[in-house]
C-alpha cells in the first residue's frame, strides 16, 4: 500500500513520541511535532485508522498497529541510511544532512534502500550515534546516557545526540565534542546546572542544555 508523504511523516512522528508500543499518544503532542493544527492532525488520524495504520479512539491517543509501526520503522530506517551516505559519501558535514534525508525517505523503492544499505556495508547508527532498523525492522538500542546524569570523575565516550538541530551540531563540531570522542566528568556546578568536563586533557564547561542532549556510552 502506497502511502503519501504526509502520512508517512505523521506514521514516523507517532512513533518517535511513544515510549512504547502500548503507550498512546495525543494529538495535541502530534500537532506540536509537525507543527499543525489539531483538526489537521484529527482528520488524518481517521483517514490513517482506515487504513489500519493506527488504532484511534477519540480522546483516548493514538497507537501503531504492526502494520504502522513496520511502516514507520521503514521510513526511519530509509532516513538514517540517506544520512550515513550524505556524510559518508558526498562529504556533508552531519548538521546539514536532516533536512536532506526528510527528502530522500519518502522514496518508494525497497529495491533501492536495500542496496543503498548494502553499498554502505550494513551501518548499525547514523552519523547522529541512532540505531539503523535492517530490513526486517530489527535494531540494537545502545545504552547511552546523557552527560547529566553521569557522576564526578566517570569516563565515557560521545555517542549519540538528543538533540538534531543545525545549531546545536555546529556547536558540537566546534567545541570538539563529536561521535567517538571521549570524555571525563570533572564537576557539575551547583549553581547552574553546568559541567566541567575533560576532552584531551583540555577542560571546558558545557551548559544543562547540553550535558542533557549529549549521549554516552559507558
Amino acid at each position: 500500500m502506497i502511502t503519501s508523504f504526509t502520512e508517512e511523516n505523521y506514521l514516523k512522528s507517532i512513533y518517535h513520541l511513544s515510549p512504547d508500543e502500548g503507550t498512546a499518544v495525543n494529538t495535541n503532542a502530534i500537532a506540536e511535532s509537525l507543527n499543525t493544527k489539531a483538526a489537521s492532525v484529527t482528520d488524518m488520524l481517521k483517514k490513517l485508522a482506515e487504513k489500519e495504520f493506527i488504532n484511534y479512539i477519540k480522546y483516548q491517543g493514538v497507537t501503531l498497529t504492526p502494520l504502522g509501526r513496520e511502516r514507520a520503522l521503514n521510513i526511519i530506517r530509509k532516513h538514517r541510511l540517506w544520512e550515513v551516505f550524505l556524510v559518508e559519501k558526498l562529504n556533508f558535514k552531519w548538521d546539514e544532512v536532516h533536512d536532506l534525508a526528510e527528502e530522500l525517505e519518502h522514496i518508494h523503492s525497497d529495491l533501492l534502500i536495500n542496496r543503498l544499505d548494502e553499498f554502505l556495508e550494513f551501518p548499525k547508527t547514523d552519523p547522529h550515534g541512532d540505531p539503523i532498523p535492517d530490513k526486517h525492522g530489527k535494531f540494537n538500542v545502545p545504552e547511552l546516557i546523557p552527560i547529566s546524569k553521569l557522576k564526578n570523575e566517570t569516563l565515557g565516550i560521545i555517542s549519540g545526540v538528543r538533540e538534531h538541530s543545525p545549531l546545536f551540531l555546529k556547536y558540537l563540531e566546534k567545541t570538539g565534542l563529536v561521535l567517538g570522542q571521549e570524555i571525563k566528568i570533572k564537576e557539575q556546578i551547583e549553581f547552574d546546572g553546568s559541567f566541567i568536563i575533560s576532552i584531551k586533557e583540555n577542560d571546558i564547561m558545557i551548559s544543562r542544555e547540553v550535558a542533557k542532549n549529549l549521549l554516552i556510552a559507558i
